[in-house]
């Protein structure tokens, strides 16, 4: 006899079915066809696939293996399995001793987020070997199923939360708890083109920077004086210094010097860029100074001052919009972030090495020629790839005879 009720998981209904009086429970995931079966015995509750879209075959599954159960249980064999929540807890207090002072305390909470609002609510309970590469899909696509016609999350928080599971996992690994990791990568997975990064051209960062600096002359005097100048000189600040809009927003005055480029003699800036993988360095264009001279002159700061306080997103945004410049000629569109993008681009069109380029900021040479390959063909010689040696004639192969001519 089969009882029917409504199971809900992450706030997705399921329909479920007891069976033998109610020990066992049969149900299926969201967007899943195989059937599940369920039982809470010795003080935990325990969980199975039955690898069936059946119910009949399920049912039958289910009793064998709630019989097996009970068996294992009266000789004693019965083994408390841990589950993903043991292993996430496991996690939790590793990552944050093992980490500390390397990672960025955002980056860390992050993932402690993700278990909190996500993870846990679906894998909680589950044995580690039965996370799965299936039930990793079943849970991406529940995600990505749209609730209550809220904002589908994106490819790359998907792909944020995955990580976060594999790093879970591998804690499981580690403790003899599993034997391998599944498979995590995404099925059906859509083209991996290649699209280059939003950035400012030279004469668009012109028509950028132009615009900033006429706003400027027309709020003197006005309420909003400030924060217009200081949006003027964080794009020239950004485009110069290529730091990542979170670097920014954690720089401190005691955190910038000036200096003087020995090569070149022009004054320049040194920065000791605290972001997600640490402390970094970074030194910036002649371009970036008077900005930050002008940022002194005006705030008067305290070293332990934040060099960027406010939040320019929406300022940055209006007027990008009213200068036409919001998206590229691609349809990409341009942020704060697009700042950084222009530096690097910059920097290779006007020959610099890559390896300098990507050391600076803190990134690979990979990942520049990956996203930024479009705008290194400037930075190649044409003299050094199409050299042309000179073709030399074929000459006469002596005979065995002519060798040996002068023995005669």
């Amino acid at each position: 006899m089969l009882s029917h009720t409504s199971h809900t998981l992450c706030g997705v209904d399921m329909a479920s079915h007891k069976i033998l009086g109610g020990k066992v429970r049969i149900y299926r995931r969201p967007e899943s066809s195989v059937w599940q079966c369920a039982t809470y015995l010795e003080g935990k509750e325990r969980r199975v696939s039955t690898k069936t879209d059946s119910l009949s075959t399920a049912k039958d599954f289910a009793e064998d293996w709630y019989l097996d159960l009970r068996g294992k249980k009266a000789a004693g064999l019965l083994k408390v399995e841990k589950t993903f929540r043991d292993a996430a807890k496991l996690f939790e207090r590793e990552y944050l001793i093992n980490t500390a002072g390397e990672r960025n305390p955002r980056y860390v909470q992050d993932h402690f987020a993700r278990l909190r609002n996500y993870l846990l609510p679906f894998f909680g309970d589950t044995p580690v070997r039965e996370v799965t590469s299936g039930l990793v899909q079943n849970y991406r696509t529940m995600r990505s199923a749209a609730e209550d016609g809220g904002k589908k999350p994106s490819r790359s928080t998907l792909h944020h939360e995955t990580v976060t599971i594999r790093q879970v996992m591998k804690v499981a690994l580690r403790h003899g708890w599993i034997d391998h990791l599944p498979d995590f990568s995404m099925p059906y997975r859509s083209s991996t083109k290649i699209t280059h990064r939003a950035w400012f051209s030279p004469e668009e960062y012109r028509q950028l920077y132009t615009a900033t600096r006429e706003r400027v002359k027309q709020a003197q005097g006005q309420s909003r004086q400030w924060a217009v100048e200081q949006l003027h000189d964080y794009i020239l600040f950004m485009a110069n210094t290529g730091l990542r809009p979170d670097e920014a927003n954690r720089l401190e005055y005691r955190d910038v010097a000036f200096d003087e480029d020995e090569d070149s003699g022009e004054r320049i800036l040194l920065i000791d860029v605290r972001g997600k993988r640490g402390v970094g360095y970074c030194k910036s264009t002649s371009g970036a100074v008077h900005p930050f001279e002008r940022l002194i002159k005006r705030n008067r700061p305290k070293p332990t001052d934040l060099v960027f306080p406010a939040d320019h997103k929406k300022q940055f945004h209006r007027i990008l919009v009213e200068t036409g410049l919001k998206t590229d000629r691609q349809g990409n569109r341009r942020s704060s972030y697009s700042l950084r993008h222009t530096y690097i681009c910059l920097r290779l069109m006007e020959g610099a090495d890559i390896y300098q380029i990507a050391k600076n900021c803190r990134t690979s040479v990979e990942m520049i020629e990956k996203y930024y390959a479009a705008h290194i063909s400037n930075s190649i010689s044409a003299a050094a790839i199409n050299v042309r040696r000179p073709v030399r004639s074929k000459s006469h192969s002596p005979t065995y005879d002519e060798m040996n001519a002068h023995r005669g």
